[in-house]
């Protein structure tokens, strides 16, 4: 750890990480179990529900774009004490929502808060770690925040039975300000700050995309996310409206799946002790295309094997995650914002067309899922062995003795 948080310490720290790098499962799966009663409630269909989610993770892609620079020319700590601020008015405007149009104007504005903690919250990791050491903190924070996929829809099925659906927004705003107490006890860790104009702070995005080997591993681990989103977006439909389960059974079977899913980078980290880091990625592109073949054959038979098959495929998503993720970041020694802003960004914005692919054929959500998922192994996994011998992969992996 480069520098010691005085207030916060070592275990105070990585707590804080994990709590700003929660937003986003926590925002998106505390309502599910209440999607297919919303569409009752507003009197809508499940296209415009779901909007409230996709349109969630386009703004929360271009809110990166815009925070992101920003995080470096002003500093990570106001830049996301303003973002948890905006965050919090508009969850509470979410509550009041009184039709699925506002709700999913307001839900623009809670992305667009939100998205500045996110990427502040990837900064400060490499701000504070370098190497093998980052790596391990990645997949530590990766590992605990997967709990809140676990807890949210839980807590949302027992929310809706004590209130109504606008009550998981007020959680929200709770968790919004808990989280902003902590922010306080954060000291800036940026050392050095981009003394630009505020226009040419955006331009850095321009300097980060310009850089070739960044660009080529974005293109490769950007697609990922598409069949996780498409997993998030038909789940709650796959398993209350095609097998019959109650939003409480589906918490449980979501829950399971969070569960395995938290074991993903674990499991990164394990196997990095006997293969090497490309072979690994390999073999979670190749078993995401496996999953995708299951799903897609076997996946219609019971609730219990669709959620057999989507956990393995979970966690080779997100196992990729944290080398990915790190290998990024190693081809960019400055503008460490605006690079996890592109990072961030593409990964949102695929995951956002995953999530309109997997529901255009609402008869087929299950069929959808498993040609999204075989069809992104097999393009990851092709681009993946085109690359991976690379001086800039190969030089870039941190060695187990860092």
């Amino acid at each position: 750890m480069k520098k010691v948080q005085k207030v916060l310490g070592r275990r105070g720290t990585l707590f804080f990480l994990v709590v700003i790098s929660a937003f986003p499962p926590f925002t998106t799966d505390l309502y599910l179990p209440a999607l297919p009663q919303m569409v009752e409630i507003f009197n809508t269909d499940h296209t415009m529900v779901n909007l409230t989610l996709s349109v969630y993770f386009l703004m929360y892609a271009f809110g990166l774009l815009f925070w992101g620079p920003l995080s470096d020319k002003y500093g990570r700590k106001p830049i996301m004490l303003i973002g948890i601020g905006i965050y919090v008015i508009a969850s509470l405007l979410c509550a009041a929502s009184g039709s699925i149009e506002l709700l999913i104007g307001y839900r623009l504005i809670q992305a667009f808060g939100g998205s500045a903690v996110t990427v502040v919250a990837t900064a400060i990791v490499k701000d504070l770690y370098d190497g093998r050491e980052r790596e391990k903190i990645m997949a530590t924070i990766l590992s605990l925040v997967i709990i809140a996929p676990m807890v949210a829809p839980v807590l949302g099925a027992f929310l809706l039975k004590i209130a109504s659906w606008s009550m998981m927004f007020v959680a929200l705003a709770v968790f919004g300000l808990a989280s902003a107490g902590l922010a306080m006890l954060y000291e800036e860790t940026l050392e050095k700050r981009y003394t630009g104009s505020l226009l040419q702070s955006w331009g850095r995005l321009a300097i980060v995309i310009k850089n070739p080997r960044f660009i080529s591993l974005l293109c490769i681990f950007s697609i990922g996310p598409m069949a996780m989103m498409a997993f998030l977006s038909a789940g709650s439909y796959i398993y209350i409206d095609g097998f019959g389960l109650t939003e409480q059974q589906f918490s449980y079977f979501f829950a399971f799946n969070a569960f395995c899913a938290a074991f993903g980078p674990t499991i990164y980290m394990r196997l990095t002790k006997s293969f090497l880091v490309p072979s690994i990625i390999t073999f979670f592109y190749a078993m995401l295309a496996v999953c995708g073949l299951c799903t897609y054959t076997f996946g219609h038979m019971s609730p219990w094997v669709f959620a057999c098959i989507a956990a393995p495929a979970t966690i080779a998503i997100i196992g990729v995650r944290v080398p990915g993720t790190n290998l990024m970041l190693n081809q960019q020694e400055e503008d460490t914002g605006s690079a996890v802003a592109l990072i961030q960004f593409f990964a949102m914005i695929c995951g956002s067309i995953g999530m309109v692919l997997a529901t255009l054929n609402p008869e087929a959500l299950i069929e959808s899922l498993g040609i999204i998922q075989f069809l992104i192994g097999i393009i990851s996994c092709g681009l993946w062995l085109i690359v991976k011998k690379r001086d800039y992969v190969v030089n870039k992996i941190p060695s187990l003795t860092e």
